[in-house]
């Protein structure tokens, strides 16, 4: 079992997962963000690799993406970056990101730098799902990457469980069809969507994200799934003249 798989056999419920951009707030912050991450009780983290035209994205990451790439980051350079991590770090570790900068480095190079480096799968949104059974699932198997896919309240029945037989470490429960960064509010609507899927005796083991900016947003999604995704509230609360002392305040909240 890989490092995501080994987490969720482990500990079924309460996991938190916290989102990042790479490159923000300075470009050198990803590792140091990553370790004080872990210390402050973060269960498994996604670094996303910035990109210029998001579509996922709200205006809080989307400003950081714009900034960490005038910051100069980019693909090989976060790769280089990430050398050291498993020196530092020893919780599951996801880049997250659109196909596009993917493509551009090369789908095998990127899969085989992320096992070289020690990161544990990622999360492309826009990655169409039967583009990834036909023509990359073998080279993200080939060098132990788990792919993460994304599920909305619009998505069919037949279409999550074919997501849930192609994954091997968590599905991605999108908690509402909006961009990031709103705040989850578990309306009828939403808490019957979250019900639907877990009365789906799915085999992989689901995570909340989107909406996600607190401990009441958090302990919520927690009673639906095996746990949640904070990224915008994350991000802007990190302090580049504060950095360390930034993320262990924001981090308080959730395990005092």
């Amino acid at each position: 079992m890989n490092r995501l798989q080994q987490l969720f056999e482990k500990q079924q419920k309460g996991l938190l997962s916290i989102y990042y951009t790479a490159g923000y707030p300075n470009l050198n912050d990803t590792l140091k963000i990553a370790d004080t991450l872990e210390q402050s009780g973060a269960d498994f983290l996604e670094i996303g690799f910035p990109y210029s035209d998001p579509v996922a994205d709200g205006p809080v990451i989307q400003a950081s993406s714009k900034e960490a790439l005038d910051n100069g980051m980019t693909l090989p350079i976060l790769f280089e970056q990430l050398k050291d991590l498993r020196q530092r770090v020893t919780i599951p570790i996801l880049l997250m990101g659109y196909v596009n900068v993917v493509l551009q480095y090369g789908v095998e190079a990127f899969c085989q730098k992320c096992q070289e480096v020690g990161v544990d799968g990622c999360i492309i949104p826009d990655l169409p799902m039967y583009e990834y059974e036909e023509m990359y699932q073998a080279i993200f198997e080939k060098y132990e990457l788990s792919n993460i896919f994304l599920v909305t309240p619009q998505t069919s029945e037949e279409r999550i469980r074919k997501i849930d037989g192609l994954s091997n470490a968590f599905i991605y429960l999108v908690s509402s069809a909006a961009t990031t960064g709103g705040n989850l509010s578990i309306s009828e609507s939403s808490a019957a969507y979250f019900k639907r899927i877990a009365d789906m005796q799915l085999k992989n083991p689901f995570v909340i994200g989107f909406g996600i900016s607190n401990k009441e947003t958090f302990d919520a999604a927690s009673q639906y799934a095996n746990g949640a995704i904070i990224g915008s509230a994350f991000v802007k609360n990190v302090d580049a003249n504060n950095l360390e002392g930034s993320i262990k305040d924001f981090m308080r909240q959730f395990k005092s």
